[in-house]
């Protein structure tokens, strides 16, 4: 969900009642719909380690623990502190590697554990424009299957694809039991790799009745100037992706014709490298929940992002 501080009810009056934003939908730090749903949480995953990032340490334990056990996704496992990603999906031998060379990063919206720090994700940041939250909780379905395990287990899939294809990878965020980072901090950790291109990974939290993707695109507004027609050509690679690939329809309630532009994001304002904002489906729409919850939906949405990189970067 895209990160604002539009609170919606889920049924956790007891988060509300301790300050805690819960966002509608899955984008981080930005505000609500348009017109349109609730509202969207900001970035809110831990910063890699390469680059001096990290979540909120020590934070919300009583949270992180409970999210722990949503924390793992399909196919990995834990190895101290952080996991390893998913296994690549079979290819064939000799098979060539498209992705030699490139640098892709990744940041899988919100944090397991970002319901226990009510203070640390509602302080203020710039996002380039104006001031929001640092980040949300992001969005649930029905079921209380949380955006955060749906958003962080399409990037340990997707991770472990564009690293079979030669890809270095950096995330932004490596478990799903942490707090934060911020929305901002989550733009310069792919900003500082030099990505050659990146990806915000959510789900929305729309009304109940709307169904489907939008890939949200930045607005030109100083940092991210240079990379808006390419951030463009990369959301239109998504977009044809994800209708061949996943049979997840276009949305019928956010955006026009599966896309829509923001200019109220940190992670598309500040961004300096390629970029778009996924919201992958509707989690409060039983249809697309059904989908979100499951490893099978999401290997292929994983599937499909890889499609869209490898034909932004190589052409083919």
């Amino acid at each position: 969900m895209i990160s604002g501080p539009l609170a919606i009810r889920l049924r956790t009056a007891g988060l509300l009642a301790a300050g805690l934003t819960i966002a509608a939908c899955g984008t981080g730090g930005a505000g609500q719909h348009p017109a349109a749903s609730t509202g969207t949480a900001g970035a809110r995953a831990t910063a890699t380690p390469a680059l001096g990032g990290s979540a909120r340490p020590g934070s919300g334990a009583s949270a992180a623990a409970a999210a722990a056990q949503q924390a793992q996704p399909p196919g990995a496992h834990q190895s101290g502190t952080q996991q390893s990603a998913a296994q690549p999906s079979a290819a064939q031998p000799g098979a060539a590697r498209p992705l030699a060379g490139k640098t892709v990063g990744i940041d899988p919206g919100h944090n397991g554990g970002n319901a226990g720090d009510p203070s640390y994700i509602n302080q203020l940041i710039w996002n380039g424009r104006a001031y929001e939250t640092c980040d949300t909780t992001g969005t649930q379905s029905d079921s209380g299957y949380t955006e955060a395990r749906f958003n962080f287990n399409v990037a340990s899939y997707l991770a472990a694809d564009l690293r079979h294809d030669g890809a270095r990878v950096v995330l932004s965020r490596h478990t799903n039991g942490g707090v934060g980072p911020c929305v901002n901090r989550r733009a310069q950790i792919l900003n500082r790799a030099h990505s050659s291109v990146a990806i915000d990974i959510h789900a929305d939290g729309g009304p109940a009745w709307g169904r489907g993707f939008t890939v949200l695109e930045p607005i030109a507004d100083g940092p991210n100037n240079r990379v808006i027609r390419s951030s463009v050509r990369f959301g239109s690679d998504v977009r044809a992706a994800l209708l061949k690939d996943t049979g997840m329809p276009r949305s019928n309630y956010y955006g026009h014709d599966g896309v829509i532009f923001r200019d109220d994001l940190a992670g598309l304002n500040l961004t300096t490298v390629p970029k778009i904002l996924i919201e992958t489906g509707n989690m409060r729409n039983a249809t697309d929940a059904r989908l979100l919850e499951t490893s099978r939906f999401q290997k292929r949405v994983a599937r499909a992002f890889t499609a869209a990189i490898v034909m932004f970067l190589t052409g083919r």
